[in-house]
């Protein structure tokens, strides 16, 4: 990828992931309200509802926390600059990772039993989807011999015909990253759930609307992620990668709307079970087939 494509891709997604982001999360509570039986918001709600939080005053405990929150907005954005501009997968996770840190210790700065509360689970849904990150990572470079998004992308054979465990299993992981049913824990979705937000307890105003902010580039980061193992030198492939990141993106919905909330135990033990299971089982087979 040249230089001026590369900045042209990031300048449209820094521009254009809000308005997929909103459009996605109107979707999901129109068909969300379809599944349980009612009319439901408009599709445009979730563009009501951030214009609403940034009309509003935040009412922030210390200055700290106004800075931790927009050092997760900032490295969200910057994740995907790395990410659509064709940069290393590697520090794409990397960079996603720490853009949730700065989430959590906005949280942790709140000095409140709730907010310490999300932090705690937060920290505990990192430990049981970042093995398979990693192995995401890896699972790239054993099948197109390089880290870079660029090179995966053009590639003879799209990375799902090599490694489809390591697909499911990295699908698997998006309905934690999405906070969907059963692994909502630390920032509950649904009223009957809990009584409180968790980890954006206090996060209020403008702190909010700019977490729902990174919360919508985070998402399209993800799903994009997941795309990509069905993108290949074939221009064609990109569409096939649309359609599929939009059958998981209705599958999460499904999933969040048909099975209730577990606790940590089973998250960790369904997740990293899913990881050793399919993740490893597919890099057991790879490492064979190279000999």
């Amino acid at each position: 990828m040249s230089l001026g494509i590369a900045i042209l891709v990031v300048i449209a997604y820094i521009l254009l992931t809000p308005a997929v982001g909103l459009a996605m999360e109107g979707y999901d509570r129109v068909l969300t309200a379809r599944m349980q039986g009612r009319k439901g918001p408009p599709l445009l709600q979730p563009l009501y509802d951030i214009q609403k939080l940034f009309n509003k005053q935040a009412i922030v405990v210390n200055n700290l926390q106004t800075v931790l929150v927009l050092g997760f907005v900032i490295f969200t954005i910057f994740t995907g600059c790395i990410f659509f501009a064709g940069g290393d997968i590697l520090l794409v996770f990397f960079a996603h990772s720490l853009s949730d840190m700065f989430l959590v210790l906005a949280a942790c700065s709140a000095n409140s039993p709730y907010s310490s509360l999300g932090a705690q689970r937060e920290f505990i849904q990192m430990m049981a989807y970042e093995p398979m990150t990693l192995l995401a990572a890896i699972g790239f470079y054993m099948v197109c011999g390089s880290f870079n998004v660029s090179d995966i992308i053009a590639a003879d054979v799209p990375a799902v015909m090599k490694a489809p465990g390591v697909f499911l299993g990295y699908a698997f992981i998006l309905v934690i990253k999405f906070r969907k049913s059963p692994f909502d824990l630390a920032t509950s979705h649904h009223a009957h759930q809990e009584m409180v937000k968790g980890l954006t307890q206090d996060i209020s105003g403008r702190s909010l609307g700019w977490v729902e902010v990174g919360d919508l580039y985070e998402q399209v980061q993800m799903l994009a992620i997941a795309g990509l193992f069905f993108v290949w030198r074939n221009p064609w492939s990109y569409l096939l990668a649309f359609g599929v990141c939009m059958a998981i993106y209705f599958t999460m919905i499904l999933v969040d709307n048909v099975y209730p909330r577990v606790k940590w135990q089973p998250m960790l033990a369904y997740t990293w079970a899913i990881t050793f299971i399919l993740g490893g089982g597919n890099f057991l087979i790879l490492t064979m087939l190279k000999r």
